[in-house]
């Protein structure tokens, strides 16, 4: 399909197209125009990717001097796979509609677990000891020594693409991980820095969220890339989290325990070094008294081993003095260690601002601010210089040189947490420092200024206005769609009351109610007698869940689901999660059907679509509120508030109510799909919770099924299934979404009239 979007030539690779899809284009449109950034929520299942990407790509063929490059980032690696299919699917249309394959080249970044072809490397069984591996084969000195010595094992693959792949190539079209693979097994190249190299020159680049927004990984894979590029963050409901996960540290006891031992490592390194060829050292001290960094080749450098975010005033300073010569550097680690150790011995919990922390510091050891800074880079050049790499896991040491370089930079937007307990085991003495990251703009503010286009999306923002507030920017365009269906697939419900007139709520002060936890119970026991195949549950918390489920054992309700259903449950272990899903989804396919308790922000509510009959139901037990009592979350409140003006209680409602839509929506992942979703607690029907609903959940969610009973959800439920249970083929949503397409490009054209006559 062919379409005209406010003047631009778009290529659909399909032979129809929704209404909500051609609205999401002019939207995109308009803010390519204006080079501005925008926040736009699309719901599940509804044709996103492929609507940005014919977009985007039409755009980039019509203005390839505005517009150079497509970053695409996205969460997990099969969504990385699925756009790149719907890529491949476009590509394919317009192979197919001009009669030549366009000079497009797209491809999937991924790390070197998912790349690696080494027989041995590859088999390691976590990324960061395939990290450590293809470093041990891959590294500068490694490669010298096997100039000398060819006993020193390197990888063929990296040297075949260091030989031959820089001066060719691959050619024009849209390769995808399995496709780089079968390229590198091909050719003999390796497929990580093939990638890596190519998305230099590729016109559309699809990669996980961390290229960009953790700095120590952009600073190597992203630094290069364009400021005419368009820059897409895909399911960004949590880009907040992930901006200020990535400028936080937690150093615990056994932290600085690892960390002093890597310091008798290094100081080991040292002494050997200079029995063998003290002039490596005499050359780095050289290099950094006349101010020169150490240039970060990519094939080299490890993403653990980059630069935190740093201003571009300090970058350009030189490694002060103190810190110049190795033994003193060491020395210098050394005290600043024994500092920290010092600071952990507390028995209440300790919360100040880096400035304070700095004055601390320089009055009981005499470290002074400067030199902190630079602690990360004189880490970094000196393990260069040692030609360290695999010999020992030195993390623990960076991570104190990453914390010191953060602390000194950033006053504002930070604050430190000593806690003498942690969370998790809160009668076990065990302290953790916690530097915590309150301003999620810091990490996402170099992408803001650097691209032209930054474009947030996901299928739940609502409400879009908190977005701006919190990554602090402006968008040119916010815009909220709902869905267009032939027949109400949707049935939301807010449960408020058991048969007994109880109320539902899970609340702190009931959560122990008897009659509560019987009402839920109840709602879950009818539902399963009348939902087909599988239902999903989530819970505010793993401990809350823990509790609901232990106290149904004791009321026999577990029992009566069984009797409906297979019963499942998400646990913080991966693999077991892994096996419950697996066997939760093997039950729907043959028909005994399942039930899967699981946890919001936990596994199953991120990335996991129970679409058709693996989600007929979804059922959220009570409002997902954060651990109110977190000190790190009190803390980003009161900078909120304080920074922003948003009150406690608006970004704590908003906080739930996006984890909420998001569980919800797993069950929706299409038009031709359908499902009930069962909203238990009270407080969902009031006006601040379902206001901040997605706009294509709230207009299904009329007044009348706002505060419910187990019986009278029941009988709506009933209804509905009987209403789903009737023929229902494709074209039916089709012949819908063509009339309402036509009358949505005459609308827009009246607009477009009644604007020129306004100017006018």
């Amino acid at each position: 399909m062919k379409l005209n979007v406010d003047g631009l030539l778009v290529y659909f690779p399909y032979d129809y197209i929704y209404p909500e899809q051609f609205t999401y284009m002019l939207e995109l449109k308009r803010s390519l125009d204006a080079k501005g950034h925008c926040v736009l929520e699309m719901p599940s299942g509804t044709g996103k990717t492929v609507s940005l990407l014919s977009l985007i790509v039409a755009y980039l063929r019509t203005n390839p001097v505005d517009v150079t490059k497509l970053v695409y980032c996205s969460r997990t690696v099969p969504e990385l796979e699925k756009v790149i299919e719907e890529l491949k699917s476009l590509m394919k249309y317009y192979e197919q509609e001009l009669g030549e394959q366009p000079t497009i080249l797209g491809l999937a970044l991924s790390s070197r677990k998912n790349l690696c072809i080494h027989p041995r490397v590859s088999k390691e069984p976590t990324g960061k000891e395939v990290d450590a591996g293809c470093q041990g084969l891959t590294a500068s000195y490694i490669r010298t020594k096997h100039h000398y010595d060819s006993s020193v094992p390197l990888c063929s693959y990296f040297e075949a693409f260091d030989d031959n792949g820089r001066d060719a190539p691959i050619d024009p079209g849209v390769y995808n991980l399995d496709d780089l693979k079968d390229i590198g097994q091909e050719r003999g190249w390796c497929p990580y820095f093939l990638a890596r190299y190519t998305i230099m020159h590729a016109n559309i680049v699809v990669y996980s969220y961390h290229y960009l927004l953790d700095p120590k990984i952009a600073e190597l894979v992203s630094k290069d890339l364009p400021k005419t590029s368009v820059v897409v963050f895909d399911e960004a409901h949590n880009i907040d989290n992930v901006c200020i996960d990535s400028l936080s540290v937690n150093i615990t006891r056994r932290t600085l325990d690892r960390g002093e031992g890597n310091l008798e490592y290094l100081k080991g390194s040292i002494e050997r070094i200079k029995e063998v060829d003290e002039n490596k050292l005499k050359r780095e001290y050289q290099r950094l008294v006349e101010g020169l960094r150490l240039a970060n080749e990519e094939r080299e450098t490890d993403a653990q081993l980059a630069n935190p975010v740093l201003p571009d005033e300090i970058l350009q300073e030189a490694v002060p003095g103190n810190i110049r010569n190795a033994e003193h550097f060491l020395n210098f680690l050394k005290r600043f260690l024994e500092y920290l150790k010092t600071r952990l011995r507390v028995q209440h919990v300790v919360q100040e601002s880096p400035p304070s922390f700095l004055r601390d510091v320089y009055t009981k050891v005499c470290i002074e601010r400067k030199p902190l800074r630079f602690c990360y880079e004189r880490l970094h050049s000196l393990l260069r210089t040692l030609e360290l790499n695999t010999a020992q896991d030195l993390s623990p040491l960076s991570l104190i040189a990453n914390f010191a370089t953060l602390v000194s930079t950033y006053g504002k937007g930070f604050t430190l947490i000593i806690e003498p307990f942690d969370d998790r085991a809160p009668t076990i003495p065990n302290p953790v420092l916690h530097f915590r990251c309150m301003d999620a703009s810091v990490a996402i503010k170099p992408v803001f200024d650097r691209f032209q286009t930054v474009i947030i999306t996901s299928g739940t923002l609502s409400p879009l206005d908190m977005y701006p507030k919190i990554l602090d920017f402006r968008p040119v365009t916010m815009a909220s769609f709902t869905m267009t269906l032939a027949r109400t697939c949707i049935c939301p419900l807010i449960v408020g009351r058991g048969n007994d007139q109880v109320t539902m709520t899970s609340k702190f002060e009931t959560r122990q109610d008897i009659a509560v936890i019987r009402n839920y119970g109840n709602l879950l026991v009818d539902l399963t007698s009348i939902v087909p195949d599988g239902i999903v549950c989530f819970f505010t918390s793993y401990v809350y869940m823990e509790t609901i489920v232990s106290k149904w054992y004791e009321q026999g309700i577990i029992d009566n689901v069984q009797k409906n259903k297979l019963l499942f449950i998400e646990t913080q272990d991966t693999a077991e999660t892994s096996v419950a899903l697996h066997n939760y989804q093997k039950a729907c396919e043959n028909g005994r059907g399942a039930v899967l308790l699981s946890v919001a922000r936990g596994k199953v509510s991120e990335g996991i679509d129970f679409d058709h009959h693996y989600g007929r139901a979804v059922v959220m037990f009570g409002v997902p509120y954060v651990y109110t009592q977190s000190r790190m979350l009190r803390a980003r409140l009161e900078f909120l508030r304080d920074q922003f003006q948003i009150r406690e209680n608006d970004f704590l409602t908003f906080d739930a109510m996006r984890h909420a839509a998001q569980c919800v929506g797993r069950a929706m992942r299409g038009k031709t799909d359908y499902g009930i979703m069962v909203f238990a607690d009270k407080r969902f029907g009031r006006a601040d919770k379902r206001g901040k609903l997605p706009k294509w959940i709230q207009e299904y969610l009329k007044d009348s099924v706002c505060n419910l009973t187990t019986d009278e959800a029941v009988q709506v439920s009933k209804k509905f299934l009987r209403q789903m249970a009737q023929p229902f083929k494709k074209e039916d949503q089709l012949g819908l979404s063509l009339l309402t397409l036509e009358q949505l490009e005459t609308e827009e054209m009246q607009k477009r009239v009644e604007r020129t006559a306004h100017v006018m």
